[in-house]
């Protein structure tokens, strides 16, 4: 059904697409894919990819189309991302595209990226996920990720 790799070195866009489509924002009130992720508090998500402490998985369908994405990076106390804990705990983000949803691959996706996360070393997992996407913080509990803050947009959660 659904075969899962490593992201190649050429399809950085296609992350960047994914990073778009896991943004939760109203489709009527999302500003367009460049003006979105080059924002001072998006670009630091995807600036360099590639560095220690970046990993992407990447889903693609029968007929080898891209699909879904899942991934981690490192943050820091001085550039944090929204789901920051420590220099230590990478933050996972993931998307799906529209029509591959509702199939278990966002469930594969998350168990492999924290099989991947523990291969590499690491002892937790952190993401920040949007107050109202109950899908997906129900996927996340499934997994053992707890709510560790809340704002009144988003839940920050840890998997240790």
């Amino acid at each position: 059904m659904f075969k899962i790799r490593y992201l190649k070195e050429n399809e950085k866009s296609f992350l960047m697409e994914m990073l778009y489509e896991s943004i939760y924002i109203k489709k009527e009130e999302k500003p367009p894919i460049d003006e979105l992720l080059n924002s001072d508090e998006l670009r630091k998500y995807h600036e360099d990819w590639g560095r220690k402490g970046d990993k992407a998985l990447i889903a693609v369908d029968d007929k080898d189309i891209r699909v879904g994405a899942v991934w981690y990076r490192l943050f820091n106390y001085k550039e944090p991302g929204y789901g920051y804990i420590n220099d230590n705990t990478p933050e996972v983000g993931i998307a799906i595209k529209e029509e591959a949803r509702r199939k278990g691959l966002g469930t594969k996706l998350i168990q492999l990226i924290i099989e991947e996360a523990k291969n590499n070393g690491f002892t937790a997992l952190s993401l920040s996920v949007a107050l109202h996407n109950t899908n997906a913080i129900n996927l996340y509990r499934k997994f053992g990720f707890v709510e560790i803050s809340k704002t009144e947009n988003a839940i920050t959660m840890l998997l240790k």
